[in-house]
């Protein structure tokens, strides 16, 4: 116990402290951005991801990733915000703990292993994607003042590591640079034209609703769904996450984790969020691998806002517009332009509707459950391919079975069969297939009630111990006076 809590919190001290600062710096920007498009005040983001982001430090179950406010929660929470107000939408983050922390009980995050790998590159590119396009609006078109600062950031984050590697290259960029622009007056966009910053701690209350069934009825199917997302997000980036560092998270304690830090967020005045790629990414690129970098980037971000938060208004967005794009270029998965080409066109076809719902319709969950069913649907059809066999010797025939015979490949299965042959002994070698379902039983029984109907003695054979289970218990054909109408 010791040793694990030296390896996730003080193996990493140097490391962990800079990439949380340059995190926190990150932060500000997205959590009043997401704020803005919640349709609340910018405080309530930045609340937001002070407390998931310190509460996630201790009780997550992925070490070095960063969770709070996010842009795929804050959309599904504007019509609830826009009709009932403020406090609903904390009173739903509550409840979208609590919903959370019964999928980690219930171990849901066991369901990751559903989502084949074609999803995953799809999930990771379609957000490297959304990163880049939400940066696009503030570079593009505003002045050449604002191009040249995303160029030098770019280059400090790209060229500064193959030489100096002490301190992060996007923490040297945003310093350096938010230094240029205050001294040189340089007229550029900054974090502040985003939003205003209130100088306070967050205090704890109690959401202004009444404690009612209707209320519930209100706030249940957003928690639901935020609940959901958030899940989803959170999961599917420690995975990414777990990739990166090479080392292993605990997804159902994370899943708890989640709902513990969107709890204690909803009575602290802060909106429901989850892990973010893109942060993460940043961090361990900046060499934050344990849990200290997620503390030290909820804590630096309360100390930006409380001590520094007339310097951090001036921060310019160029800068941190630059840091962005590097996570999007590092998020996206390049050897991808290569999986085009080399693999099933299957897998290819769920990647790119994977991609294309998710950046069409700026929704994680939709992209990723589309790709999902689709991933589905293509495994049964491939499945869905039985093979029967005939051989004829005088009066006797034999068809041999091979795969699987379930609801998807049953047509297949009895379009095989001729029935209007007589007086023949018919055997059905399944010796080479596996009877999965109740369709699969209903057509071998149709099968056979049919050739005995033309006075054929019908034998089946082979069945492995599964199968005759299955054939034993609902098989019709097997019962005294079965007839063919019975199905």
């Amino acid at each position: 116990m010791i040793e694990k809590i030296r390896t996730e919190w003080f193996s990493n001290i140097r490391a962990d402290v800079l990439a949380g600062i340059v995190v926190a710096l990150a932060l500000i920007p997205e959590a009043i951005a997401f704020s803005i498009i919640a349709g609340v005040d910018p405080m309530v983001g930045l609340y937001a991801s002070f407390c998931i982001a310190v509460i996630i430090a201790f009780v997550g179950g992925r070490p070095g990733m960063i969770s709070a406010a996010t842009g795929a929660m804050a959309l599904l929470m504007v019509p609830l915000v826009k009709e009932h107000g403020l406090d609903y939408l904390l009173a739903a983050t509550i409840l979208t703990g609590v919903i959370q922390i019964l999928f980690g009980v219930f171990k849901v995050a066991k369901l990751m292993k559903f989502i084949p790998r074609a999803v995953m590159i799809g999930f990771v590119n379609s957000l490297a994607i959304l990163i880049f396009m939400a940066q696009v609006p503030h570079f593009l078109g505003i002045s050449n003042l604002t191009y040249v600062f995303v160029a030098i950031t770019l280059v400090i984050v790209y060229v500064v590591p193959r030489f100096f590697k002490a301190i992060p290259a996007p923490l040297i960029a945003i310093v350096l640079l938010t230094a240029v622009a205050i001294f040189t007056g340089a007229d550029l966009r900054t974090v502040g034209d985003l939003g205003s910053i209130t100088q306070s701690l967050p205090s704890f209350f109690l959401p202004s609703v009444p404690f009612s069934f209707e209320t519930l009825q209100i706030i249940f199917p957003y928690s639901l769904a935020l609940a959901i997302v958030g899940l989803l997000e959170s999961l599917l980036t420690a995975t990414i996450v777990d990739d990166m560092t090479g080392t292993e998270s605990d997804k159902n304690k994370e899943s708890k984790g989640q709902g513990i830090a969107n709890v204690v967020t909803g009575f602290f005045g802060g909106m429901a969020g989850c892990a973010m790629i893109g942060q993460s990414v940043i961090n361990v690129k900046s060499g934050g691998r344990g849990r200290l970098s997620t503390l030290v980037a909820g804590i630096f971000l309360m100390f930006l806002i409380l001590i520094l938060g007339e310097l951090v208004v001036q921060i310019p967005m160029p800068v941190l517009v630059g840091i962005m794009i590097m996570v999007s270029i590092g998020t996206f998965d390049w050897s991808s332009f290569k999986y085009l080409v080399t693999a099933p066109k299957s897998d290819v076809a769920v990647m790119l509707v994977t991609v294309i719902i998710v950046v069409a319709t700026h929704d994680l969950s939709k992209g990723v459950i589309a790709g999902v069913v689709l991933s589905a649907i293509f495994f049964v059809a491939k499945l869905s391919t039985i093979k029967v066999g005939k051989e004829v010797k005088g009066l006797d025939t034999t068809f041999k079975v091979e795969g699987p015979l379930f609801f998807a490949s049953v047509e297949s299965f009895l379009h095989s069969f001729d029935f209007k042959v007589e007086q023949t002994a018919i055997t059905i070698d399944f010796s080479q297939a596996q009877i999965w379902d109740d369709s699969a039983v209903g057509a071998i029984d149709k099968v056979v009630l049919k050739y005995r109907e033309n006075n054929n003695q019908v034998t089946i054979k082979g069945l492995d111990s599964a199968s005759k289970k299955l054939v034993d218990k609902l098989a019709v054909y097997n019962q005294p006076n079965a007839k063919l109408s019975a199905h």
